[in-house]
């Protein structure tokens, strides 16, 4: 595997795909919904993904190392991540996937205001401020929006945000703690392992586990387990691994602004006019605050 210094079209192609991959699920999670409770599905996932990646260390030859020694922070991990899709989940199932995703795909904005004061080199510049303006501007426009506002629910729009503020919390976590130094399998090993316990236990507190599940359900909970929760998450992990992280937080953008056209498309959600405008400063926004300077590459004497 060859570090790369800037984004090619192989590692394009691969992100535009994976965003895609992470916008629709947001459809199947409100689909799921319909046959699962959120909670429960959230749990059922979390169970069925750790057996999916416990298989492809068995098929890869790779190990689950570093438990002992990043216990704590490791179960940090896992308790956000449980907390992060408790309020999602319960988000899409209340309000519409165009307000989920506006809201749960904000979570740049609220980390680089945390980062700006707790991580080293973090600092806010001048465009950065600039993006966070305009997206949290989009955000505001976008709730405010009439015809979103009515077809959404306020209770969903802030399980959404409570969502997003929990994702940063693992982006935290992991940028300040050990669990920075584990493989890919070891972190994702923690999130999937606690999430399904804590899940699983949580679960009943919400009510009925079963929706009258139907085939389709199933077919999500399968998109949900193996195309996200497991082997989708080791591929953008693989990305992160051969390009820049800068070049891979650019395309963070496409999953809000994809959400939102899936949402139109399968559900008919409003999309109106102002509401694209919206998102279109949400998503400028959130490119002016991922961008960074490349570092110039050294080059060798002789």
């Amino acid at each position: 595997m060859t570090r790369k210094d800037s984004m090619d079209f192989a590692g394009a192609s691969g992100m535009v795909a994976f965003a895609a991959v992470l916008a629709f699920n947001q459809v199947v999670v409100k689909v799921t919904n319909d046959g699962l409770a959120p909670v429960f599905g959230a749990g059922l996932r979390s169970v069925l993904a750790l057996a999916v990646l416990m298989l492809w260390c068995v098929v890869t030859g790779r190990r689950i190392t570093g438990l002992r020694r990043t216990f704590w922070p490791g179960i940090m991990l896992g308790l956000l991540f449980s907390v992060e899709f408790i309020f999602l989940f319960n988000a899409l199932d209340m309000t519409t996937v165009s307000r989920a995703s506006i809201l749960f795909y904000s979570m740049p904005i609220w980390l680089a205001i945390v980062a700006h004061v707790a991580l080293p080199g973090e600092r806010l510049s001048q465009r950065r401020v600039l993006g966070l303006v305009l997206a949290m501007a989009g955000v505001v426009w976008a709730l405010a929006d009439p015809d979103s506002r009515g077809a959404g629910d306020l209770r969903g729009d802030a399980l959404a945000l409570l969502g997003a503020l929990s994702w940063g919390g693992i982006a935290l976590t992991v940028r300040l703690t050990k669990v920075s130094d584990l493989p890919a399998e070891s972190q994702l090993f923690w999130q999937l392992g606690v999430s399904a316990v804590v899940l699983s236990a949580v679960a009943p507190l919400f009510g009925d586990l079963w929706r009258a599940p139907e085939l389709i359900h199933w077919v999500g909970m399968g998109y949900q387990v193996v195309l996200v929760a497991s082997l989708g998450f080791l591929y953008w992990l693989r990305l992160m691994s051969i390009y820049p992280a800068s070049d891979i937080a650019s395309f963070s953008f496409l999953s809000p602004v994809l959400a939102v056209g899936f949402g139109w498309a399968v559900f008919g959600e409003p999309v109106g006019p102002g509401f694209l405008g919206a998102l279109a400063l949400v998503a400028v926004g959130i490119v002016l605050i991922n961008k960074r300077r490349k570092r110039p590459v050294p080059v060798e004497a002789g």
